[in-house]
């Protein structure tokens, strides 16, 4: 597949109010399964998964039966589907927050699913809730699409980056709050209490969220005039993180976020963007593992192959 098709171009003054559009949708969406779905660590169990048309809940639990919502980008429709048969969609379409929230919590109640939801959106400085936003209501549909395609192609990268390590990692999600994919590694050690003060977000969700060390990764597709970018961070930041030397060349530690950036229109023209993908994901993970002094002998090995067993 041509690159331009795998990694399609995403700027942000094109497809940034389709963005802040689509960041509440999937809050509305990701909130419903928070309600209903038991906690399990780090908040793995709030994240929306890419397939292959768009972003899904997975199954959610409802009494007897469970139900699954998924985000179409292909059709541009949301599904919700249950396992007794039943469904309801709803077009993706420009229409205010307020609206799609409304005819979510009407199509779940349509289907017998019962669930109240806290409508101030997550992360967000000055966030509307959700049943009153009428300002943000755009929808272009090929920005969104373009959007999943680059969600797609990562989340394969990242799957294979993930097979390389045999201590805890996190799987390959999408969190709505922060609005980004993200695969986590982690050293097994306890990490220091998190700062936390994140907008509209309880200190305790992000102080569990950090409560072990972490080498994490992932994709944000920009925001407050800020361009695309993979990043990458250390929690704790080990001494001498900052000025790792990394790779691609095109990589560069921001001062302000304390974490690698490797601007996306800058890997999308690469000659093998997967691959210089992975070399970041790598060059980063060893950077935060050797300062860190990670027991890599015992955490990594060899990338997984199709159809062979790993080999010990």
């Amino acid at each position: 597949m041509p690159n331009a098709e795998r990694w399609p171009e995403l700027p942000y003054a094109a497809r940034k109010e389709t963005a802040a559009t689509l960041h509440l949708w999937t809050q509305v969406v990701g909130k419903v399964r928070l309600k209903l779905t038991p906690w399990l660590n780090h908040s793995w169990h709030v994240a929306l998964y890419v397939t292959a048309r768009g972003l899904s809940t997975s199954p959610i639990p409802d009494g007897a039966r469970t139900f699954q919502i998924e985000f179409d980008f292909i059709d541009h429709v949301l599904w919700v589907r249950t396992s007794d048969g039943h469904f309801r969609q709803l077009m993706l379409a420009p229409v205010p927050v307020a609206e799609f929230y409304e005819n979510l919590m009407i199509a779940l109640r349509e289907l017998g699913i019962k669930v109240a939801i806290r409508t101030m959106p997550c992360e967000i400085a000055e966030g509307i809730p959700f049943d009153q936003d009428t300002v943000h209501r755009a929808y272009e549909a090929a920005c969104a699409q373009r959007f999943w395609r680059v969600l797609l192609a990562a989340t394969e990268v990242f799957a294979r980056f993930r097979t390389g390590f045999i201590g805890k990692a996190s799987p390959v999600h999408f969190f709505w709050g922060s609005f980004d994919l993200a695969v986590t590694r982690f050293s097994g050690r306890g990490a220091p209490r998190h700062p936390a003060g994140i907008p509209h977000l309880p200190d305790a969700v992000a102080q569990e969220a950090y409560s072990h060390e972490v080498s994490s990764a992932g994709f944000w597709p920009g925001g407050a005039g800020a361009d695309a970018a993979f990043y990458s961070y250390a929690y704790p930041a080990p001494e001498g993180f900052a000025a790792a030397k990394v790779k691609p060349t095109a990589a560069v530690c921001s001062k302000e976020l304390g974490e690698f950036l490797l601007p996306y229109e800058a890997l999308r023209k690469a000659r093998n963007p997967d691959a210089a993908l992975m070399e970041f994901l790598v060059s980063t993970y060893e950077a935060a593992a050797d300062l860190a002094k990670w027991d890599r002998a015992a955490l990594e090995c060899a990338m997984g192959e199709a159809g062979r067993v790993r080999a010990i």
